[in-house]
């Protein structure tokens, strides 16, 4: 079984509910206690009874993102601005990477990168 890390308000439902479900204690102080209603309480038990410390875990957790930039294209990209396009501000850059390179990026997420890595836009 794999080794499961939860964050602070995972972990703090988690030992809610296990003390819940280990002394028979009240459902209502625990709804009171986590901010929720019975009904998920009751959710929760079952879930911890079924999984145990898993359940609490978003299941997202660790994924990348669908939208993520893989690194090899980021590296592209800043391999294109020094060689080829080391004159054009973010917005134009943006625009030339889509129509020419076929590579889909936000000025803002070209922003981010640029920071990143210590580049300012010729317009600075």
């Amino acid at each position: 079984m794999r080794k499961v890390e939860l964050n602070m308000t995972e972990n703090y439902k988690y030992e809610t509910i296990k003390k819940l479900v280990e002394t028979n204690g009240n459902k209502n102080a625990a709804a009171l206690k986590l901010n929720c209603t019975r009904r998920t309480i009751n959710r929760m038990i079952k879930g911890y009874q079924k999984k145990g410390k898993a359940f609490f875990q978003h299941g997202n957790k660790g994924r990348k993102p669908a939208n993520a930039i893989d690194e090899e294209t980021a590296q592209e990209i800043l391999t294109l601005y020094d060689n080829k396009y080391y004159d054009a501000n973010f917005t134009h850059l943006a625009e030339l990477l889509e129509e020419y390179e076929a590579i889909k990026v936000s000025k803002s997420y070209l922003r981010e990168l640029f920071l990143e890595n210590n580049i300012l836009s010729p317009l600075a």
